[in-house]
């Protein structure tokens, strides 16, 4: 069995040694740092699998910490944070989390978002016998080297957001809930992840630019679709 290297940067030594409990039965080896310095450092000496980062530290927060591992590095970043304004959230998911957690959580939810979130990143592929390409005739996705391009400029993409669009472009025309979503792309479903969805679903447009809203569309009170432009 693979052992995942989990970096842990959290300054609250009950809540690091709650973690431990928790983790420490998994195949993990656990690192961890109490300031975002530290957790920089550890970042970059451990290349850890994936980061776990409470966004209220010492010495740099874990927004920015969050913000420079993912300038390097598309391993899964977890929030986990007591602070739960919508605004906190919205801003840790634009600056490239993957996900997000609010204290106090259940140790079992905590578990089962990190195993989602290894086994998306590591293990799971979304598309069994793919074709070459998806999308067209402007939104061109190559699935096998995860290259997507709009009207052929190319589009840089968060492993998140490629699934996201990976799976709407692959059923044109398909209204996804949020909820579907959240269990397709992360791998678990709660109502109080659909803001998590919401948040991607908003970066990615972005990312597509003026055509993003058109691409994507949203079917009020229900989800999302995605719709081929010409």
């Amino acid at each position: 069995m693979h052992e995942y290297k989990i970096l842990i940067v959290e300054d609250k030594k009950e809540a690091v040694d709650m973690l431990r409990i928790h983790l420490e039965s998994e195949p993990f080896k656990l690192y961890v740092a109490n300031n975002g310095k530290d957790g920089e450092a550890q970042f970059r000496q451990v290349q850890p699998h994936l980061a776990i980062l409470d966004i209220s530290l010492p010495k740099m927060s874990g927004l920015e910490l969050c913000q420079l591992i993912r300038r390097d590095s598309n391993i899964p970043i977890l929030m986990v944070t007591a602070r739960t304004q919508d605004v906190d959230k919205a801003i840790a998911l634009g600056l490239g989390a993957d996900d997000y957690l609010a204290k106090p959580y259940s140790p079992i939810e905590l578990v089962a978002r990190i195993n989602a979130m290894l086994r998306r990143a590591y293990k799971y592929q979304e598309i069994e016998k793919a074709p070459s390409l998806l999308g067209g005739p402007r939104l061109i996705i190559n699935p096998s080297s995860h290259r997507v391009t709009l009207d052929n400029r190319p589009i840089s993409l968060s492993p998140i957001e490629y699934d996201l669009l990976v799976i709407l472009v692959s059923n044109p025309g398909w209204v996804f809930t949020r909820s579907h979503l959240l269990e397709k792309v992360w791998g678990y479903d709660t109502d109080n992840g659909e803001e998590t969805v919401t948040v991607h679903v908003s970066n990615l447009r972005q990312k597509l630019g003026r055509d993003g809203s058109q691409l994507i569309r949203t079917v009020r009170a229900v989800g999302y679709i995605y719709e081929e432009i010409v």
